[in-house]
């Protein structure tokens, strides 16, 4: 058989006539069009393109299913619906891997609680380092404002170099205060991170037991 095939049959002996013919080799491809008629070709067939088609292979079982052929829109949307499944896929898959590792990193209650403290401790004695630099500059702006005393009557006229140092001492300070601010919010965070792992592990050390 040579070219498109078409032909309604009525008894499943004439499909297996037409699958005997040598052209037919490449596959059948079969459907019920809209009038209720079973159609049978060698190639896909126009009048149920708006419906599924299946494709035999020459020994007659299913080789696979098309269609329906989809408008540009619907071809659209189901490209989108599938990018969609795919990234919800991928988004369980991320999600069932972290839970994993979540639980190899904190097998129990008190291997989290440890890391916890562990991270805190380290904040705080940057913290605690940042006091002593700012108890440290406050000796020294001691010293420059008992300087500066010589010159209280007439602050212009002391030297350079004690204006810059008392400058540079209150710049410094601030420098420190800041840098104490952001480690108090850093420990917040921590601490929230942590709660959030918590929640999650309590699940998962539930579904399984230490």
């Amino acid at each position: 058989m040579h070219g498109a095939v078409a032909r309604h049959f009525v008894a499943g002996g004439s499909l297996a006539l037409v699958l005997a013919q040598p052209g037919l080799a490449q596959g059948i491809y079969t459907c019920t069009d809209g009038q209720g008629h079973k159609i049978t070709a060698d190639r896909p067939i126009p009048a149920c393109a708006d419906r599924p088609q299946r494709e035999l292979n020459p020994s007659g079982t299913l080789r696979r299913q098309i269609g329906p052929i989809l408008t540009a829109e619907e071809r659209a949307r189901q490209e989108e619906h599938e990018r969609a499944a795919a990234d919800e896929r991928t988004r369980i898959a991320e999600t069932r891997r972290r839970d994993r590792a979540l639980v190899v990193r904190y097998p129990t209650a008190q291997a989290h609680d440890k890391e916890r403290a562990t991270a805190i401790a380290q904040i705080d004695e940057l913290i605690a380092t940042a006091h002593k630099r700012i108890t440290e500059l406050a000796q020294q702006r001691v010293r420059a404002d008992t300087e500066m005393e010589f010159y209280s009557a007439n602050p212009a006229r002391a030297p350079e170099t004690l204006k810059r140092q008392i400058s540079d001492i209150d710049g410094n300070t601030a420098a420190q205060q800041r840098f104490i601010a952001e480690q108090e919010a850093e420990k917040k965070r921590v601490h929230a991170r942590f709660d959030e792992e918590q929640a999650r592990l309590r699940a998962l050390w539930t579904a399984t037991p230490e």
